[in-house]
């Protein structure tokens, strides 16, 4: 029986508590708001973003239903921002990935990437504030589910409500949520986008 929103599975906790710290390390550090973040700035941002979400979600493959996809928002956003379509294949994509062995790792992963989509909507909004810019213009990412994007949040606690509860699998989920952060993070400051 799926859990309600009003009562989280234990997973989601575990979730929670697991990947508070590195959370808020990468949180810290993103450059969406500080003076002197600028329109080529965010470009440069949004490469890195790229780089990283094309090859783990093409890892996520079975795990994640297609509609779930954030690479081709990503594709979109750069083209927007006049890269072309050589341009984006010539992009430097992450190969220091969190390992996906089976559902619990990938929810793990998930977890990570569909929070990140409730986090846009704060991006999407400041980015309209501050450049103008809009789902078309190159922010299209941050509010990839649109209107949708609470009943895909919803669903996506609903498979954390119903996946395994035995320890060593809680466990591996939370480990991939935590390596999936260290992971971006890593990448983006290699990439030199962080603050």
């Amino acid at each position: 029986m799926p859990v309600s929103p009003s009562s989280p599975s234990p997973l989601l906790l575990a979730l929670r508590e697991g990947t508070r710290d590195c959370h808020k390390s990468l949180e810290a550090r993103l450059p969406f708001f500080d003076t002197d973040f600028d329109v080529a700035a965010y470009s440069r941002l949004i490469q890195a973003y790229y780089g990283f979400h094309a090859p783990l979600e093409a890892c996520l493959g079975e795990y994640q239903e297609p509609l779930r996809a954030k690479t081709p928002a990503l594709t979109l956003d750069l083209q927007a921002l006049q890269l072309s379509a050589a341009d984006i294949d010539a992009l430097p994509l992450c190969q220091a990935l969190p390992t996906i062995r089976n559902e619990a790792c990938a929810l793990g992963v998930m977890y990570v990437l569909e929070g990140s989509t409730l986090g846009g909507q704060v991006l999407k909004r400041a980015m309209a504030e501050r450049f103008g810019m809009g789902p078309a213009t190159g922010t299209g990412f941050f509010d990839v589910y649109g209107a949708l994007t609470g009943n895909y949040w919803r669903d996506f606690l609903d498979r954390l409500g119903q996946a395994s509860t035995a320890p060593a699998a809680q466990a591996a989920t939370v480990q991939a949520a935590v390596e999936t952060f260290q992971c971006f993070e890593h990448w983006l400051g290699q990439r030199n986008v962080l603050s």
